[in-house]
């Protein structure tokens, strides 16, 4: 996973804006960081912090520092790689060319110690990363705010789905179907009321079932959360392909979107299966039947036309929004096929 190649420097002239950037960073689930000496942060859980110094880079529990080299020259880069230490790491800080010498670097290495490089944009970082095809070990990016973060993240994402065909069916029917498996996706991102991720039975229609970032009566509101249906159902993913529920694992990028508004890619953080009552909802697509299977539970909304409604308050005749999609899937990808799905 291209992230986990990744080291976020947050590079803000004031501590505060710099923890912002970091706080950002850590929303999207990046989990690498450098920092300036002094800064007061400290990892998590599952993350690594680094700490920047004159020419260095320090390591918790390594013996040795990173020593940090800037290269503007051939006869730089040929100093630095001469004296990198065997089995160690060796960070190299650009002045001025940088694809071409980070190719020559590459080469140059072998297997004989680890690459690092810094980008001084979040645009140069895929090309660190892809460069001869392998790329840097790790890719240390300075950031100057929040918003650099999420361009790093449509980076080293892709591109979202841009063409979404939102539309909005009416419910034909909502029945219970006894006790099933549900699935619930823990995103490492916080969501906002509005979002959610697009799940149906079928590829044809997904519909949008809202984050729990707005609780109920009796329990507290878990902005991270989307109770999302049935195990069996297709989740619309950030690249536009599909997956069951049931295959979902933690570092998944899947897609938060808000009804004809915004999409982004978050991780899943957990995955939880339940066993819980149930109710099917069928909406009518031009003759055909749509369906969803949901947790009967206060917590879990559909987005409908007049706003988000509770699977427990779901009838006919509400108009529920959702996206059409191509109809014909293999292994989560469209494909023209012949196909029916019920």
């Amino acid at each position: 996973m291209a992230r986990e190649r990744i080291a976020i420097a947050p590079n803000a002239p004031e501590a505060a804006a710099r923890r912002e950037i970091l706080d950002r960073a850590r929303q999207r689930g990046f989990s690498q960081f450098v920092v300036r000496e002094g800064d007061p942060v400290a990892p998590g859980p599952g993350e690594e912090f680094l700490v920047r110094g004159a020419q260095r880079i320090v390591r918790a529990g390594a013996a040795e520092p990173i020593p940090v080299v800037r290269v503007g020259t051939a006869d730089d880069l040929e100093a630095a790689v001469r004296n990198a230490t065997p089995g160690g790491i060796l960070a190299i800080e650009w002045s001025s060319d940088r694809v071409i010498p980070l190719e020559n670097a590459i080469a140059a290495r072998g297997r004989r110690f680890e690459l690092w490089t810094y980008a001084r944009t979040a645009a140069e970082v895929p090309g660190a990363l892809g460069a001869l095809e392998h790329g840097a070990d790790r890719v240390i990016v300075e950031l100057a705010s929040p918003s650099d973060v999420d361009a790093l993240e449509l980076l080293v994402e892709g591109s979202l789905p841009t063409d979404l065909a939102w539309t909005t069916l009416e419910l034909t029917a909502v029945a219970p179907v006894g006790i099933g498996d549900r699935v619930l996706v823990d995103t490492t991102s916080l969501l906002r009321p509005e979002e959610g991720l697009l799940i149906g039975s079928a590829a044809a229609f997904l519909f949008h079932v809202a984050s729990e970032a707005v609780g109920s009566r009796f329990s507290r509101p878990r902005p991270f959360r989307v109770n999302a249906g049935s195990a069996h159902s297709y989740v619309l993913l950030a690249d536009g392909s599909t997956r069951y529920l049931s295959e979902l694992e933690p570092g998944d990028p899947v897609l938060a979107v808000a009804p004809r508004s915004t999409a982004r890619a978050v991780r899943v953080g957990r995955v939880k299966i339940e066993r819980r009552p149930m109710v099917v909802a069928r909406a009518d697509d031009d003759g055909t039947a749509r369906t969803v299977f949901l947790q009967e539970a206060e917590t879990v909304r559909l987005s409908t036309s007049g706003g988000r409604v509770a699977s427990t308050e779901l009838k006919p005749g509400l108009r529920i929004d959702g996206v059409r999609m191509a109809v014909a899937r293999h292994l989560g990808r469209a494909v023209e096929e012949t196909i029916e799905e019920r």
